[in-house]
């Protein structure tokens, strides 16, 4: 099921905009080889092991050009696959099928790279009370597919943008004149606005995060590149008071260590930036 943020315009626009890059004035070697009525079953052919992702979107796109396809779903979003399993047939207008074929693969190999990616990181942290994020580090125009990649994977999503919360960086602090400066303009700007989004506040050191425990009113301290030991020390700090985050140089083979510091969450780009496309093929079935 896709993340309550994505919206079918949203969806269509993108099917509508892939479609545009490929197909332009027509498929001419379709339409030169392939009568307008015939009709072709495909399979989508796992060749890579990992965890299957963009099925259903796969079928959004299938259904823009051929309404009438029929569809079987052997392998969800979210599945493990091995190297010569079946994801789906799908039944249609071959000239369609055809059409859709590049959009429908580079979009699901890109999104079950990513899941792939994230489920390991989900497992890696399975057994202790900590979530992983990812970040905005997104493809432009393809964030809402990567991030819900990331959502099959295993893995949370953070803030969609820079519009649904707001996270005081170094250069905001720096740029401010300081962390209580940057806070205390942040929570006006919120009252002035009618706002209720929440606020993270990232720090560098202890100091600056005695500082802004001093502060107060906001939701999560974000803690960046800040070495596994003085991180321990850091959230036994906090004591609770706010949640917590790791950020910064967090890997598939560090994550645990950085989990087990106790912190809420960790955030990390290698989910989206770092992930290998999962091999997948489109065959018409003879």
């Amino acid at each position: 099921m896709r993340p309550t943020q994505i919206t079918d315009q949203q969806i269509h626009d993108f099917i509508v905009a892939g479609l545009h890059e490929d197909v332009r004035d027509g498929d001419h070697t379709s339409l030169a080889t392939i009568p307008a009525d015939s009709r072709s079953r495909a399979i989508l052919k796992v060749k890579d092991y990992g965890v299957l992702a963009g099925v259903e979107m796969a079928g959004y796109i299938f259904r823009q050009l051929d309404p009438e396809v029929q569809i079987t779903v052997h392998k969800t979003d979210g599945t493990d696959v091995l190297w010569g399993e079946i994801g789906f047939e799908v039944e249609g207008n071959t000239r369609a099928l055809l059409q859709a074929e590049r959009l429908v693969l580079n979009t699901m190999q890109r999104m079950s790279g990513i899941a792939t990616l994230s489920s390991r990181f989900a497992f890696e942290v399975g057994d202790l009370p900590v979530k992983v994020l990812d970040t905005r580090k997104t493809t432009p125009l393809i964030r809402f597919l990567e991030k819900w990649a990331v959502n099959i994977g295993g893995c949370e999503n953070y803030r969609w943008g820079l519009y649904d919360w707001m996270m005081i960086k170094d250069n905001h602090v720096d740029a401010a004149g300081g962390i209580r400066k940057a806070v205390e303009r942040a929570q006006a700007y919120q009252k002035e606005k009618n706002l209720n989004l929440g606020i993270t506040v990232e720090v560098r050191n202890l100091v600056e995060l005695e500082e802004l425990l001093g502060i107060g009113g906001i939701t999560r301290i974000m803690f960046d590149n800040f070495e596994i030991p003085i991180l321990r020390e850091a959230v036994a700090f906090v004591n609770g008071r706010f949640e917590t985050e790791a950020s910064g140089g967090i890997t598939l083979f560090n994550v645990r260590k950085y989990a087990q510091t106790g912190v809420n969450y960790v955030s990390t780009g290698a989910l989206t930036h770092s992930a290998q496309p999962l091999d997948l093929s489109l065959k018409i079935q003879k």
